[in-house]
């Protein structure tokens, strides 16, 4: 186990990680600043990984958080998370995959759907994930399940903050979320430069090949794009 420092909104904080959980990032950090909790919210945080999402989510006013990751140690590393941060009497974690584990009743004021979204390739390549695993072959396969599940566990009027970015194929995700929800508006972006190594290496030269991967040049760098989006439920 080690300890990491989540410096992001309502940061500084200590956070307990294991060699299987996925660290928080850029678009973690992108996410937080984006939140929009209301007192008495329920929260679902899927790919949850350290908790830190949920953890604001509950600091913000939620009254109920359920986090699910498919990390083998999550619940038990978010869990101290949350104990740590006095949150852990509103939070709940689960092992598995999106939705499944969470209880069939629950539906969420507000959905985090921060879930694996680069292709697999370029995530092997990466180092990012401990599963050496993406979101599928054009890294928009596991977004797409999501947001089609996640339509499902939304009460009405409830919203769900989808990150996306120029590393995966972006343009399937947004055409699937603009399909299940009512609307889908922008509400940040951010250029972040991609590691020397990783710009070198096959994978992600195939995958601009293909089209998936959208890179642009400054200086000696290259930069992809992240973004977060509100996607609002349709009515019931």
């Amino acid at each position: 186990m080690q300890t990491i420092t989540w410096k992001g909104r309502l940061g500084p904080m200590d956070l307990a990680a294991s060699d299987s959980t996925f660290l928080p990032s850029t678009i973690s950090q992108l996410m937080a600043n984006v939140l929009e909790v209301r007192n008495g919210d329920v929260v679902i945080d899927v790919g949850c990984g350290t908790g830190v999402l949920g953890i604001i989510a509950a600091k913000l006013g939620a009254s109920k958080v359920y986090g699910v990751d498919a990390s083998p140690d999550v619940v038990e590393v978010a869990t101290a998370n949350a104990t740590t941060h006095g949150v852990a009497d509103r939070m709940e974690f689960f092992r598995g995959d999106l939705f499944d584990p969470i209880p069939a009743g629950v539906s969420a004021d507000v959905i985090i759907g921060d879930v694996s979204g680069i292709p697999d390739d370029l995530a092997a390549d990466s180092g990012w994930f401990p599963s050496r695993t993406g979101g599928g072959p054009r890294g928009s396969e596991l977004p797409i399940r999501m947001l089609q599940e996640a339509k499902r566990r939304l009460a009405e009027g409830g919203k769900l903050f989808l990150p996306t970015g120029s590393l995966q194929d972006e343009g399937a995700i947004l055409d699937v979320a603009r399909t299940a929800f009512a609307s889908l508006v922008k509400l940040t972006e951010r250029p972040i430069p991609l590691a020397g190594a990783l710009a070198d290496a096959k994978s992600i030269r195939q995958l601009i090949d293909d089209g998936i991967v959208q890179l642009t040049e400054k200086g000696s760098r290259f930069l992809w794009e992240a973004r977060v989006w509100l996607c609002a439920a349709k009515p019931a």
